[in-house]
């Protein structure tokens, strides 16, 4: 019997008894769903964890701070839009009592072994923000614009220019719009206090309108790298005192054979080094540990559905036994045999795996487009299911595999059959 003969009879054989297949279908169906969903759920959630790294910095940096500010370190971004302004409260919003680095600790941690180059980061904080129709709100901390590439922009670019700046979505309501293109374009006022207590004023165009991520990237405005400095010259003046740094970032070539060494020599100083992993890490290992735990239960489900098939193929070589014996009577040879039980095997996986494949797909995408456009709307930037089809070629070779694996046991005692005897069964 030729090879798509061999095919073509074991597709037929697998219908012989539709409702003992269709069982051992289902229950492959059921496993290759689960697997399909926990995989494009890890995939899509750590996706986006990715995504959120860009607004922890570049995967060759250290993020440096003294170590008494480790428990203020990543503070997300207010809630809501911003009370208006006070004048009678003004200066209150720069009491942080956050420890700042200054040029000594540049210097020290440029000489730590491994770090190649430092860039300080410059604290700023505002007084009020004032809208183009005259009303001032309170304006507290701005984001870093460093971290730009991890901004989630509903409208509008990240801010380049000499004095362009992004506001959260949350604050559009105090432009009187609900609609975030609006505002591109229009100029504000941002007030700030000197060294000595004396206000400091600057305009700024609205560049972009962000959403505030779960790392709190966004829930705040975020100036340009030049407008960041020029608030900073502000702020600043007044008074000739030394710059203070909120933090430090330090590139660190081979940060992965490097890291421990780096961060001991930090710490012995009194420094706080912490990688883009170890600030998204714990976060990224729950999500992994609950990943793994549902693909356990996918395994335990398609564990069960290969006895299934052993159960199905071997009821299946019982009643064929007569057939059996005038196949290899008429010279089929065992590996013959072998192989047309494997294949009827396989093709009950492959059947299971499409369709459970298929369904675990068709669910995931839209499970994930209606909680990311409803209930978890506001949650920027948010992916909860993932098509990988790497993975999932993965996921069907493998329930392939074991298919095959649960048929070689009945297609073993098939090909072992004598003729003789077998033809004598009744």
């Amino acid at each position: 019997m030729r090879t798509p003969d061999l095919i073509g009879t074991a597709v037929s054989n697998t219908s012989r008894s539709k409702l003992r297949t269709a069982l051992t279908v289902i229950a492959i169906v059921i496993g290759a769903f689960t697997l399909t969903v926990t995989a494009g759920i890890g995939t899509g959630v750590n996706k986006y964890i990715d995504t959120m790294t860009a607004s922890f910095g570049d995967e060759d940096q250290l993020y440096i701070l003294d170590e008494t500010n480790m428990d203020r370190a990543g503070a997300p971004g207010s809630t809501g839009a911003p009370p208006e302004y006070d004048p009678e409260t003004a200066g209150a919003s720069s009491e942080f009592g956050f420890i700042t680095l200054d040029a000594d600790d540049i210097e020290a941690i440029q000489g730590i072994d491994g770090i190649e180059a430092v860039n300080p980061l410059v604290s700023v904080t505002g007084e009020y923000l004032e809208t183009p129709n005259g009303t001032a709100y309170a304006l507290n901390q701005f984001d870093a614009p460093q971290n730009a590439s991890g901004l989630e922009l509903t409208a509008g670019a990240v801010p380049e220019g000499d004095s362009e700046i992004t506001i959260p979505s949350a604050w559009l309501e105090i432009f009187d719009t609900e609609d975030p293109d609006a505002v591109l374009g229009q100029e504000i006022e941002i007030g700030l206090l000197n060294t000595i207590g004396e206000p400091q004023t600057t305009t700024a165009e609205i560049s972009g309108v962000t959403e505030e991520a779960i790392s709190g990237l966004g829930g705040n405005p975020m100036p340009s790298v030049a407008l960041n400095d020029a608030l900073y010259q502000l702020q600043t003046s007044g008074m000739d005192i030394d710059d203070q740094y909120m933090a430090v970032t330090a590139v660190v070539p081979d940060l992965e054979g490097n890291e421990n060494a780096v961060k001991a020599d930090l710490e012995d100083q009194g420094y706080l080094a912490m990688t883009v992993e170890d600030q998204i890490g714990a976060i990224q290992g729950i999500i992994n540990m609950i990943t793994y735990i549902l693909i356990g239960f996918a395994l335990i489900a398609l564990l069960a559905a290969s006895f299934g098939i052993v159960n199905t193929l071997l009821m299946s070589v019982q009643e064929r036994t007569r057939e059996i014996g005038l196949m290899k009577a008429l010279g089929m040879s065992g590996g013959r045999v072998f192989g047309l039980f494997s294949l009827e095997a396989v093709i009950i996986g492959l059947l299971g795996s499409i369709i459970g494949i298929g369904l675990g797909v068709i669910t995931g995408v839209a499970g994930n487009q209606y909680l990311t456009s409803g209930p978890l709307s506001d949650v920027a930037g948010l992916t909860l299911f993932e098509v990988d089809p790497a993975t999932m070629g993965l996921i069907g070779l493998l329930i392939v595999a074991i298919a095959f694996i649960s048929g070689t046991l009945p297609a073993s005692r098939a090909a072992r059959k004598d003729p003789i005897t077998a033809l004598r069964h009744e």
